[in-house]
């Protein structure tokens, strides 16, 4: 780039000298009658030519309708060569004394000029941009007008076209300019594929100017074969004449490029120009996507100039077998409108080019092109791009890519809220014929394996469990490179089961790695392998190197450690927590004191010396817990209580019952070792696979001396030789692993404190697409089932090791949190029964008191009770007590539940006697 810099400032110091004449003649534009336009294009390409008839048909517009001024276009060929261009720029400046010049399709030229105009204040049309706008370009070149928009949308509608179809790795191709740059396109791809997509470029081919080479197809060929031993298959065209183009796509069908599952993208350079290709060329395009710049074929304004431009064209250049009018066309004639317009403004008085340039700027109209709006120099609205899909010999439009919209099905912005937001799941309107006429499904953009060169998997030979992953010879198969090895296992299972599954053919062929997993992962990273199959556990650094599938089986690593069976003397105390002892000991002493309480003095079974009755009570709580008492109860009360004592009692007995029976039919294992803790405090040695991520886990971080950790060979005779002999005191293995080993030695050994990773699965290079199908169809195995049903055939535990009994729970303890409710309504029942029983008792004595209208203190009635429950026979011998209450009769004797008092006026009031029957 030095040296267009250095070009252009030799030419903007030339132009110092000539500054003056230029003032000069803008004196005298107020006389002049013909106001001069300069054109620069090139006058050779076809792009060019369409400029041309464009300009000049509204030239000759607006000199059929403008009486008093005319205008004058002032063409110059540039033969795309930006140093021609700034020549032609200072001929029509000096010489032609023109005051807006047009032009310029690419944007050195216009770079060169502008610099050049800027300079001497002559306003610039262009019709091209950069690819990305400097924010100091309106101070650096405040005359240049900008036809076009940058690249920014462009290359945010390619990555919107990648992320669609998950194509993770791109080649760019790009022409490189007369300056060695790619324009700044190469970058701002490179963006937005990672800022949407999250795919990258792969490859970058860098074309030489058309013009600075001999054989261009030699050098087309050159470039391509560096891509030839890459796996991306989408080829995206940045920026390329339309002569390159051609070599491009003719040297890519030789050499296969443009076959099944390629993908080929052409921004607007090219897919602009589709309709001034002829037919052989397109027809070596077939398949390809174009993004062009949309505009509006429909208007009337559009099809009136569209008659008149193939009518102009046909008859300037009959040579030229294409005569609809482009993007580039329609462009060149709205430059010339925002002129005549700008002029018209200012009453054809321009004798001031600021004021020109400020109405030009200020021009808002619908143009052929789209809408006419300018801010900071450039086109307020971004280009609407519409898709096409190359087919045969011409090319056909799918759907249109809205700017800060994305896809859509219509071109206008008020309407994609309705439609646009299921076209990435829908694909576009109608059918898309891809590249080798590939059209049930969307390509790959990947260099997809085939009979004559299937894909090469490796497969690990030193694996930990031969239920994963065995080799064994076997003459008959002939699925390998080697036909006396026989593949099996479940993760080789897995992958037959995924690859049938997929809606294509996937030609592969299993290669025996002998080596470890990070040397397989490794093989895959420099296309050794085109995958990897196996037990292969997906960890956070060998992502960076391979892309790995959906897990089809979870992974970490546990702690296994030998352990014995729980015993213990007291083992029929465990179904109950002491809290729920506790209680139900003291539901029984409560349910003895009511009972007795309302048994005592109406039945004889609760009668008698203390020892007897205490004896006996105990007798009759104890009995009621296998149900077979045999005390005759006499009270309503105690048979209500006894009743719901007997609900809890068989409650709790059923409860006990299943409980015990659980603890003792469950096994239960108890590890020697509890947590890693212990080990390291205790410096034991500790046992893993030297082939496993495990090892430098346990060092780095759980922190274990190296000294301390055990690595040895990867066979199940090893584990169990090491914690025989006492050689280590725990094992770590995979998660996958301890499964299947714990299923065949469930009886001496338990697994503690699991640490969980990603998983295990598959690993295919990165960026490919079949690492997504493969992933697509393990979630389909998952979901249908047979991924399950899998596992159940090969990880079969043994008859000892079932899952039921490997994984039964073994039942907690019954806390009193499970009985409370049964606890409160019975305690609540026998207290009221208590306190119906004394209410009975207070009422009587109540009446007692009326009748004789006595003054009987409570403390005398409760101590009365008190004499009544100790007094087997219910008499109270008390005549000084009796006499106190002032009671004349004799004698008194109160009967329940009336309480009946009966004087016996024969005896004495100091011998009076009081008897408490209670008759229920």
């Amino acid at each position: 780039m030095n040296r267009f810099f250095f070009l252009v400032l030799i030419i903007a110091s030339e132009l110092v000298f000539v500054s003056p004449g230029v003032e000069s003649a803008s004196t005298n534009v107020n006389i002049e009658e013909v106001t001069k336009i300069g054109a620069i294009v090139d006058a050779n390409s076809q792009m060019g030519k369409q400029a041309i008839t464009a300009m000049k048909i509204a030239v000759q517009n607006f000199n059929s309708d403008s009486r008093n001024h005319k205008l004058s276009l002032q063409i110059r060929d540039h033969n795309r060569d930006p140093f021609q261009a700034a020549t032609a720029a200072q001929e029509l400046i000096n010489k032609e004394k023109v005051k807006v010049i047009a032009g310029m399709e690419t944007w050195e030229e216009t770079a060169v000029v502008a610099e050049i105009a800027s300079r001497v204040q002559v306003p610039i049309l262009s019709f091209a941009a950069p690819a990305v706008t400097p924010l100091s370009m309106s101070r650096r070149w405040p005359y240049l007008i900008r036809m076009a928009s940058n690249d920014s949308e462009q290359m945010k509608c390619i990555a919107d076209l990648a992320r669609k179809y998950n194509w993770r790795r791109v080649a760019a191709i790009y022409e490189d300019n007369v300056y060695g740059g790619d324009s700044g396109k190469l970058a701002l791809l490179a963006e937005a594929l990672q800022n949407v997509s999250s795919s990258e470029i792969q490859s970058r081919l860098v074309l030489p100017p058309i013009s600075s080479i001999s054989d261009p197809k030699e050098a087309v060929r050159g470039e391509l074969k560096k891509v030839q031993d890459k796996q991306s298959r989408v080829f995206i065209v940045l920026q390329a004449s339309l002569d390159m183009t051609i070599h491009l796509f003719t040297e890519a069908n030789r050499m296969g490029l443009v076959g099944k599952d390629s993908v080929w993208i052409v921004t607007n350079t090219v897919a602009n120009a589709l309709d001034s290709l002829n037919t052989t060329v397109i027809s070596s395009m077939e398949g390809t996507l174009g993004i062009k710049s949309y505009y509006s074929d429909d208007s009337s304004p559009y099809k009136e100039f569209s008659a008149l431009f193939r009518r102009n064209f046909t008859s300037e250049y009959p040579e030229e077998d294409h005569f609809h009018p482009s993007i580039h066309a329609l462009r060149a004639h709205d430059s010339i409108k925002i002129i005549t317009e700008a002029i018209g403004r200012l009453n054809y008085n321009i004798s001031s080019p600021e004021m020109l340039l400020r109405q030009m700027l200020s021009s808002d109209f619908s143009g052929l092109s789209g809408k006419i709006r300018f801010k900071d120099g450039e086109l307020l609205n971004a280009d609407t791009l519409r898709i096409v899909n190359v087919v045969g010999k011409k090319y056909k439009e799918l759907d249109f890519w809205l700017p800060n919209f994305g896809f859509s099905k219509t071109s206008s912005k008020h309407n994609v809220g309705d439609i646009s937001s299921n076209i990435a799941a829908e694909g576009f309107t109608g059918p898309v014929i891809w590249p080798g006429n590939l059209i049930n499904r969307n390509p790959k953009g990947w260099a997809m394996p085939s009979n004559q060169e299937p894909m090469r998997i490796g497969v690990p030979t030193r694996t930990f469990f031969e239920k994963f992953v065995v080799i064994k010879d076997d003459p008959l198969n002939g699925n390998s490179n080697d036909k006396n090895l026989r593949y099996d296992g479940f993760s080789i299972e897995l992958f037959r089961l995924v690859v049938d599954h997929l809606n294509y053919d996937l030609p592969y062929e299993f290669v025996p790695h002998d080596g470890v997993y990070d040397d397989l992962i490794n093989g895959v990273y420099d296309k050794t392998y085109d995958a990897a199959v196996g037990d292969l556990t997906i960890l956070g650094n060998r992502t960076e190197y391979v892309e790995f599938t959906q897990p089809y089986a979870e992974s970490g690593f546990s702690m296994i450690v030998p352990a014995k069976q729980e015993e213990s003397t007291w083992m029929f105390t465990k179904p109950f927590t002491w809290e729920m002892w506790m209680v139900t000991a003291a539901s029984f002493i409560y349910t003895m004191f009511i009972v007795w309480l309302l048994e005592h003095q109406s039945n004889p079974e609760f009668r008698g010396t203390l020892k007897d009755q205490i004896s006996n009570i105990l007798w009759f709580a104890f009995s009621t817990i296998f149900f077979s008492h045999r005390a005759n109860i006499q009270s309503n009360l105690t048979r209500v209580v006894v009743v719901l004592w007997l609900f809890v009692v068989f409650i709790l007995t059923s409860s006990y019952t299943a409980s015990l029976s659980s603890l003792l039919t469950v096994r239960r294992l108890e590890p020697n070792v509890t947590d890693i803790q212990s080990l390291k405090s205790g410096n034991l040695k500790v046992g893993c696979v030297d082939d496993s991520f495990v090892k430098k886990y346990l060092e780095e971080v759980l922190g274990f001396r190296s000294g301390n950790i055990v690595p040895f060979g990867n066979t199940e005779a090893n584990y169990i030789q090491k914690f025989e002999n006492n050689t280590i005191d725990s094992l770590f293995l995979e998660r996958p692993y301890e499964k299947v080993f714990l299923d065949k030695y469930c009886k001496k050994y338990t697994a503690i404190n699991t640490y969980r990773f990603g998983g295990l699965g598959f690993a295919f290079q990165r960026g490919s697409p079949i690492a997504l199908d493969i992933s697509r169809a393990i979630l389909d195995l998952s979901e249908d089932g047979r991924l399950k049903t899998l596992e159940e055939e090969w990880f079969k535990p043994s008859s000892e090791c079932s899952a039921d009994e490997r994984y039964s729970t073994r039942p907690e303890n019954l806390t009193l949190h499970s009985f409370w409710g049964l606890y409160i309504v019975y305690g609540a029942t026998s207290i009221f029964c208590f306190l119906l029983f004394v209410i009975r008792l207070l009422n009587n004595s109540w009446s007692h008191q009326e009748t004789y209208q006595g003054n009987i203190a409570a403390w005398n009635i409760a101590a009365r009770l008190a004499r009544y429950i100790h007094n087997r026979k219910g008499t109270i011998n008390n005549p000084a007590r009796v006499s106190a209450l002032g009671l004349a009769p004799p004698a008194l004797e109160l009967s329940s539940s009336r309480w009946e008092y009966k004087l016996s006026p024969t005896h004495p009031p100091e011998n009076l006697q009081v008897e408490l029957q209670m008759h229920e």
